[in-house]
């Protein structure tokens, strides 16, 4: 009885060696079940245009944002950079601007030009539903902030997207010269807030959708 016990030791782990042995040439991986990292429930675009970086660390912030919310993951990228897998692969897209004569700059105007002229949006609205969101920069107080975010979200609305705010009435902003300069904490704390806020109602609607 002893022998045959350590017979059926031995054959069984002869029998695990050749299956490990053999698995990776049927192309069966020994990783993690995916359940154990979930792919995530939502992708957020957060694409900007930055010259100074000020906008490229609030769109980090708002990412950031993104992130801390379960189930959203956030890919962060310059307007020029943004594919058309990007684009429609997205659940919400968050759009940065620095003020350009009370407007966004003419690289984000482009990108949202791009939507029909190189990515082919119409005419099936291929936008339609998706989160949009918006913020901006600006040298002076009264520089146009609050235009720039109106103006990134008429383009959103006329694809038929749903718009929110978030870290102000409009969107995020920052003021970036005169007695605050640079991006300071609590405009930080503002952008994370909007990526905070856009995952969390792109979550929701997603889940709902899918009831």
């Amino acid at each position: 009885m002893l022998f045959s016990l350590t017979a059926i030791v031995r054959f069984g782990l002869i029998r695990s060696f050749f299956l490990c042995a053999l698995l990776p040439i049927l192309g069966v991986s020994f990783s993690k079940a995916s359940a154990d990292e979930p792919a995530p429930l939502v992708n957020v675009l957060v694409t900007y245009h930055s010259r100074s970086g000020h906008t490229e660390r609030m769109a980090e912030a708002v990412a950031a944002g993104v992130k801390s919310v379960s189930g959203a993951e956030a890919l962060l990228k310059r307007v020029g950079k943004v594919t058309a897998d990007d684009l429609f692969s997205a659940d919400a897209v968050v759009v940065g601007s620095p003020v350009y004569w009370s407007n966004m700059s003419g690289e984000v105007k482009t990108f949202f030009d791009n939507w029909q002229f190189k990515f082919g949006v119409f005419p099936d609205f291929k936008m339609k539903n998706k989160i949009g969101a918006a913020f901006a920069t600006g040298g002076q107080v009264s520089s146009g902030k609050e235009v720039t975010m109106l103006t990134i979200l008429a383009a959103m609305l006329g694809n038929q997207m749903i718009v929110v705010s978030g870290g102000g009435a409009f969107g995020a902003s920052a003021t970036t010269e005169g007695n605050s300069p640079g991006i300071d904490n609590n405009e930080l704390a503002e952008a994370k807030a909007l990526g905070r806020r856009v995952a969390e109602v792109a979550v929701r609607f997603k889940v709902g959708s899918a009831k």
